[in-house]
């Protein structure tokens, strides 16, 4: 299998170093809007209150934000697919490669339980006592995705397909929010919420779907890039235009209807768990976002190094950015600020993380396949 795959086509594609260093940026928004502003949305999910903007730049603060969650399961599938044929072709055997892909899951989940979670504990506002976030999703689906890398693309396809809708068939009804509480196997595996005790944003199954496109879109990168970008670039139009559609519908595809009739309420979708207009709409831009992306890389825009740097570095950038951003606030905005304040804060963040970035992503690379280093 990696015998026959060349090597020159793609050992790693820069654009999806580029993309991850973007939603990096767009993550980094959100959190500091969070630690610093006080003005995350509490809503968004399946049930319960739904999140109201009082203008039109609280919602677009928020909203940028959105591509972040869907982008990193994706990216990561990519990731995995582009590991699996590189490892192949230097003679690890596939158990050996699940192996990793077990280990590091593990890590993921044990950070966000252990570490993560502290930085959420000295926020704003009250934490619960077990919190099941994005990395325990992120390591939850990276260990099922890992059982899945080396089926035939059709199959990656279909798995991807069944997932996306049934996500959606299976949905409860909104009228339900509150009934399904203090249920760890349901919260961690298939609906958000929960209780001051235990809550759950990330369960793993709604978010598999996009790991296993991410699969598929990786085996395209790797054995023929150019024309994986074509077919990004048009997969990207088809779900933009399935996301209209279906938003316009309000039915089916959105979980919750529309809470009313402005375009802001057009654009404030259910995030927990994805619905599937969230997805097609992120997960649309975020095609046509790594298709322009490797555009400008063909043309050697010299300023996507800086993404890079952040991309090539997404673990250590987010463990360390949650805990700048919650000093930060702690520190100079204890009681909250405007969003002005809170952008400023933001950019003043990212410089202060750069160099750190750029550091780590450069000592990460000198270490050997075997090293432990890549694991995080």
């Amino acid at each position: 299998m990696g015998a026959e795959v060349p090597l020159k086509a793609v050992a790693r594609a820069r654009a999806v170093d580029a993309l991850r260093g973007l939603i990096i940026v767009f993550m980094a928004l959100d959190h500091a809007n969070y630690f610093i502003a006080h003005q995350h949305s509490s809503g968004e999910y399946w049930g319960g209150p739904f999140p109201v903007y009082k203008d039109p730049l609280t919602f677009l603060t928020r909203f940028v934000t959105h591509f972040s969650a869907p982008g990193f399961f994706l990216l990561m599938g990519i990731g995995m697919a582009l590991f699996n044929y590189k490892r192949r072709t230097q003679g690890w055997s596939p158990w050996a490669i699940w192996g990793h892909f077990l280990i590091r899951g593990l890590i993921l989940a044990g950070l966000q339980l252990l570490i993560v979670n502290r930085a959420w504990e000295w926020g704003p506002v009250p934490f619960p006592s077990v919190y099941i976030g994005v990395l325990i999703a992120l390591g939850g689906t990276m260990i099922l995705g890992g059982l899945l890398v080396d089926l035939p693309n059709l199959a990656l396809a279909l798995i991807s397909l069944t997932l996306f809708v049934g996500s959606e068939v299976f949905q409860p009804a909104p009228e339900m929010w509150g009934l399904i509480t203090n249920d760890l196997p349901n919260l961690l595996l298939a609906r958000p919420g929960g209780t001051g005790e235990l809550w759950s944003n990330y369960p793993i199954l709604p978010w598999l779907e996009l790991v296993v496109f991410g699969l598929l879109l990786g085996s395209w990168l790797w054995k023929d890039s150019k024309q994986a970008f074509h077919r990004i670039r048009i997969l990207g139009g088809i779900f933009l235009v399935a996301f209209l559609i279906l938003r316009l519908l309000d039915g089916f595809g959105n979980i919750r209807p529309r809470a009313g009739n402005t375009w802001i309420d057009f654009f404030n979708l259910v995030k927990y768990p994805p619905s599937m207009t969230f997805t097609l709409l992120t997960t649309g831009v975020n095609l046509f976002l790594l298709s322009g992306l490797d555009w400008l890389e063909q043309r050697k825009a010299s300023w996507l190094g800086v993404l890079e740097v952040f991309g090539r570095a997404p673990l250590f950038v987010y463990v360390l950015h949650l805990f700048l951003y919650m000093l930060l606030g702690r520190i100079f905005t204890p009681s909250g600020s405007s969003l002005l304040v809170m952008y400023a804060l933001w950019l003043i963040g990212l410089v202060i993380l750069y160099p750190l970035a750029a550091w780590y992503g450069q000592w990460k690379v000198r270490q050997p396949a075997s090293s432990p280093a890549h694991y995080f």
